[in-house]
This record gives C-alpha cells, structure tokens and sequence, in this order.
C-alpha cells in the first residue's frame, strides 16, 4: 500500500523532533553550558527540567514513532495521535492567558494544527486503508 503524503510528512517531522532533542542533550552532555535543556521545552512538555537523559529517551519515542510512521505501523498511528492530543494541553493554558493579537493567533493555530494531523491520523480513510494489513483469507474448502 502506498504512504499517503501526509503520513509522510508526519514521520519525518518526528523524526527531525528527536533528531532535535538527541543534539540538544548530547550538546549539554558534553558542555552542560552550551545550551539550555529549555530549548526542547516545546517537545518535552514539563519533562525538560529532568535533564539530558530524559531528552535522550524523549527524543527517542518521537524518533520511533516517525520510523514506525515510516513503515506504515498501526501502533505508531496511535502513539502520533496520543502525543497530538497530550500537546494540545499546554496550548489551552497558553491561549487562555495569551493576549489579544498574535500570540492568540499563533497559539489557536497550533491547536487548530494538531488537532487536524490527530484527526486526519484517526479518520482519513486513505490513513486507515494504508495502516489496515489485509489478511489473505483462508478458503476451509480449499484444502480438501
């Protein structure tokens, strides 16, 4: 079954994700004042006061979960659509106190964007047809 496009996308924005959060903790591994465990903040939601290793294990999850994307694994499908739905609690908080203007505007798209990748995830038949393997069916009478 071919990958749809936006499948596609997803895993490969996830796998840069951890991409991101392995350089930023190897870079504080390595010269812990480099760099701030907080610029993975927006990935890590809370767990980057944990330090480089949770980064490590972080970036880890959202690099398997873009490979199984990759391949097209059902798992992967419902991990993508859980750390869409846990991202977007942060976002009501932010909107809720943001002001009038952009930071509305830039905190309402970031809703309205991982709300639709998690429902384009959960009901796109092109999604679903690609993620449902489609066992042979086994004919009783044929084996007589």
């Amino acid at each position: 079954m071919k990958r749809p496009k936006g499948v596609t996308v997803m895993a490969i924005l996830f796998a840069v994700a951890g991409l991101y959060l392995w350089t930023t903790a190897v870079v504080k591994l390595l010269a812990p004042e480099a760099i701030s465990l907080m610029s993975g903040s927006s990935l890590m939601y809370g767990l980057e006061v944990a330090g480089p290793y949770m980064a490590l294990l972080i970036g880890s999850v959202y690099a398997i979960v873009g490979w199984g994307l990759f391949r097209l694994q059902n798992w992967s499908r419902w991990m993508a659509m859980l750390i869409f739905a846990f991202s977007l609690v942060p976002l009501i908080a932010s909107i809720s106190q943001a002001e009038l203007g952009v930071p509305i505007f830039w905190y309402g798209s970031q809703i309205a964007l991982r709300a639709a990748a998690a429902w384009y995830l959960a009901q796109a038949p092109s999604v679903l047809d690609a993620f449902t393997k489609t066992q042979p069916r086994i004919n009783p009478d044929s084996h007589r």
